[in-house]
């Protein structure tokens, strides 16, 4: 079998998996956060931490919710890792800087999870579990109530009450993301994947002396961080090492985590508002715009011509021959195309194309499907401004699922759209224009500003993906990145919830004969369109420096 029809079944196999756990997943996610019924171990939760899960909240109590946790949670974390030499279970290991536990925490709470340390080197198994794992759940769980909270202002009217934060919060975590992660943990282990509390031990003589390794929790951790879009690996080959991604079987299986929940989530968003009609159009421009970045990437890096790659099969330079071209094609975009951020393959040496794939895939917002929740409000974000492009070129007052988009609604999706790319940029123009920064850089050139645009564009979109060219543990990187991910994480939430909060408040306006429907093709086509090219016009003169550049001169 060729390596291009293995691809193209991989790809095939994966929709397959996909549709059919579509509707089911989707369905039952909108029953969970519509249920005014609450678990057993959730109430203990609520009263643990003291909140009423059925008061209904505003958007500013909503808000605060959101940074008051996430705010917690950072400090918990810093702290877990500054103690971390004087804690059980530390496998030796001393207590983190604090430039790098900083980034760390802000890393794992923004649902970033960017590493510029060596898991295996740094973390031990209380840091890893107690701390790393547990925000691999809730910080996902976060962005699924930021999400729910905007479905919710396009499904009511004539109140600002968008749910209650604790509820959305602890039911995303207790009934969707655990058991799923269950399930996906004990497919791992089968696969092949290590889950123990090992210490560190030697694996072998080899040339130079022994080599070590340490066990820990790895196939729980590893299914967690791609179903919550996450994608800090246990180790620094991240899902590479075959400790956590053991075969073909279990990448597959892998990707699947990545794309199930942001792809269900459209028709959670459908049933919630009372159209799956409207859930299809989202689905399908999610669908249209993954496909595509999977066909140009498989594509650029099977046609890297030269007698040494056609005699590989393609550019086989950093990527692992169990998962080869397509493989790694795949994954590459399903990462990167989501909040994931986890890598197979080494995005450094793609061709010049196919790195330039990864980062865009990152700068259009992280929105085919996204992150877990940040992809549903990402695209219905780019929605808003698809209907108010369509209201200017028809002189019509736009509208959205019988919302009226007018000034205060267009300011506040342009205040999202806007704050990301102006992070990325700014710290990008700031790492290259001081002396400092650029000697982080392992290639000069076009390369090496890639690895810098890459590093900002990863940690401001909440991706954590890295070039692997940048040594970016340093004072400078740590500190930067770290704010990148936090401003790039809560400033958008507000916004949205700020969007949420208008749009419940509104009375519905019916449907007429000029209404734009929203639930068709046509708009589909409209919202792909307006990504691309607001995603274009922003970061094109960017990329054309560092990977257009780079594709051009090879």
């Amino acid at each position: 079998m060729s390596p291009v029809l293995a691809g193209v079944l991989q790809v095939l196999a994966l929709l397959v998996a996909l549709g059919l756990a579509y509707r089911p997943l989707g369905d039952y996610m909108a029953g969970v956060y519509s249920s005014d019924k609450h678990l057993r171990v959730e109430k203990w939760m609520y009263k643990a931490v003291g909140a009423d899960p059925n008061t209904q909240m505003r958007w500013p109590a909503y808000l605060r919710g959101v940074l008051a946790f996430s705010a917690v949670s950072v400090l918990f974390l810093y702290l877990l890792q500054r103690l971390q030499g004087a804690l059980p279970g530390s496998l030796g290991f001393a207590s983190i800087d604090p430039d790098q536990a900083f980034n760390t925490a802000a890393s794992f709470v923004a649902n970033t999870n960017w590493q510029s340390y060596y898991g295996e080197q740094a973390m031990g198994h209380v840091v890893q579990t107690g701390g790393l794992a547990v925000q691999n759940f809730v910080s996902a769980a976060v962005g699924m109530a930021v999400a729910v909270a905007l479905v919710r202002g396009f499904a009511r009217s004539r109140t600002g009450e968008l749910g209650n934060f604790w509820s959305d919060l602890v039911r995303g975590t207790v009934r969707i993301l655990l058991p799923i992660a269950v399930v996906g943990a004990l497919l791992l282990v089968a696969c092949g994947a290590i889950q123990n509390f090992a210490d560190i031990h030697e694996v072998g003589q080899f040339t130079g002396g022994a080599q070590q390794w340490n066990g820990g929790a790895v196939a729980s951790q590893e299914a967690i961080k791609e179903l919550g879009t996450n994608g800090g690996g246990y180790f620094n080959a991240n899902s590479s090492h075959p400790f956590e991604n053991p075969n073909g079987l279990s990448n597959l299986l892998e990707i699947f985590l990545i794309l199930v929940i942001p792809f269900a989530l459209t028709r959670t968003f459908g049933r919630m508002v009372g159209s799956l009609k409207q859930g299809y159009a989202i689905l399908a421009a999610m669908g249209v715009i993954w496909l595509g970045f999977t066909t140009l990437m498989m594509w650029t890096e099977f046609a890297h011509h030269g007698p040494a790659f056609d005699i590989a099969g393609g550019s086989m330079e950093g990527k692992e021959t169990r998962f080869g071209i397509a493989g790694s094609s795949i994954f590459a975009v399903a990462t990167t195309l989501t909040s994931t951020g986890a890598v197979n393959s080494f995005h450094s040496s793609y061709t010049g194309f196919g790195g330039g794939i990864t980062m865009l895939g990152m700068q259009l917002g992280e929105i085919a499907p996204g992150g877990v929740g940040s992809g549903l409000y990402g695209m219905l974000i780019m929605a808003i401004i698809a209907v108010f492009i369509a209201g200017l070129m028809v002189g019509r007052t736009p509208e959205y699922l019988g919302k009226k988009i007018g000034t205060r609604e267009i300011k506040l999706a342009a205040c999202y759209i806007l704050i990301t790319p102006a992070l990325v940029l700014c710290f990008t123009a700031a790492a290259m224009a001081l002396p400092t920064p650029p000697h982080s850089m392992t290639n000069t050139g076009a390369h090496g500003f890639s690895e810098i645009l890459y590093a900002y564009t990863s940690g401001a979109n909440n991706n954590g993906s890295a070039f692997a060219g940048l040594n970016a543990d340093t004072q400078w990187f740590n500190t930067t990145i770290g704010l990148a991910m936090l401003l790039g994480r809560f400033l958008p939430m507000v916004f949205v919830l700020a969007l949420a909060g208008s749009l419940a408040g509104q009375k519905p306006v019916p449907a007429t004969v000029g209404t734009l429907g929203t639930h068709k093709p046509l708009f589909s086509g409209l919202l792909v369109g307006t990504v691309l090219i607001i995603t274009g016009l922003t970061y094109f003169p960017a990329l054309a420096l560092g990977p257009l550049a780079e594709g051009l001169a090879s």
